[in-house]
């Protein structure tokens, strides 16, 4: 596995806090730098701001966007019989939203990721502190090779 580049720690630094309840020791150990560099990502970058605005899932971003669609379909469908069509722009929007809904749905992103591995392995620890211990190892391993 290549040694990953100071961009590449930062994003899965980034991802890990967002995610994680963690110390910055302990979050600094997982990606290999320092706790100052640590510290210093989470003030110039912001982090805590963006972690306090991070309040919409993925799921829930899909579900909006279907509901945008819906109200789009229950305009057109209360026209006038002959006129239950979707205008250039309503079919432009449809278009975006689908578009987007289709891409959002097929995408698993490094967030995804770690968010899904977290879950995992808080169930693990429960049954199996070791076990846990040696799949989190794994799986940063599989994060660093997913940058």
């Amino acid at each position: 596995m290549a040694e990953l580049t100071n961009t590449q720690k930062k994003e899965w630094a980034k991802s890990l806090y967002l995610r994680e309840s963690m110390t910055q020791q302990e979050l600094a150990n997982r990606v290999g730098v320092s706790r100052v560099t640590i510290s210093n990502w989470i003030r110039d970058g912001k982090w805590e701001e963006y972690k306090a605005g991070l309040t919409l899932t993925r799921k829930e971003q899909v579900n909006n966007l279907y509901r945008q669609v819906a109200e789009i379909n229950r305009q057109i469908a209360e026209r006038p019989e002959g006129e239950r069509f979707a205008n250039s722009k309503e079919a432009d929007i449809l278009g975006k939203l689908s578009s987007s809904i289709a891409r959002m749905e097929q995408e698993m992103g490094i967030a995804d990721k770690i968010s899904v591995l977290t879950d995992f392995v808080e169930w693990l620890r429960a049954l199996d502190v070791n076990k846990a211990k040696e799949i989190v190892s794994l799986a940063d391993a599989y994060i660093k090779d997913s940058l």
